[in-house]
């Protein structure tokens, strides 16, 4: 399995593509805001991570959307797949392994390890 990042236009998203490819290590990058993402894409990500982190908690979309008052991790999941800038980006997976956000010290760890 090989290494994706699902994309925004943040500046993060930009520093962790740039972290890979100095490093030359191969990704695919999936623009999450044109394309969104898979029930089951998320849902690993959120096992992975936990649901909260995956929430935009301090956009004003995030504000201004109906899924920030409420407590159902089905209607929040369905929510994000619906409205993606509603997700912390980048989100950078790697089998079972993700992160949200720019992480370079996890990165490092899983580069160290071997996992991508």
């Amino acid at each position: 399995m090989g290494l994706q990042i699902y994309a925004g236009k943040g500046f993060d998203t930009q520093k962790a593509e740039r972290y890979f490819k100095e490093r030359r290590i191969p990704y695919q990058r999936v623009d999450v805001l044109k394309f969104g993402i898979g029930k089951r894409e998320l849902e690993s990500v959120a096992a992975a991570v936990g649901l909260d982190a995956l929430c935009d908690k301090d956009s004003k979309a995030w504000r201004e959307s109906v899924i920030a008052y409420t407590q159902s991790r089905d209607t929040i999941l369905a929510g994000l797949m619906e409205k993606p800038q509603l997700l912390r980006l980048p989100l950078v997976r790697s089998g079972r392994l993700a992160t949200v956000g720019y992480a370079p010290d996890v990165w490092e760890k899983w580069i160290e390890e071997k996992k991508i």
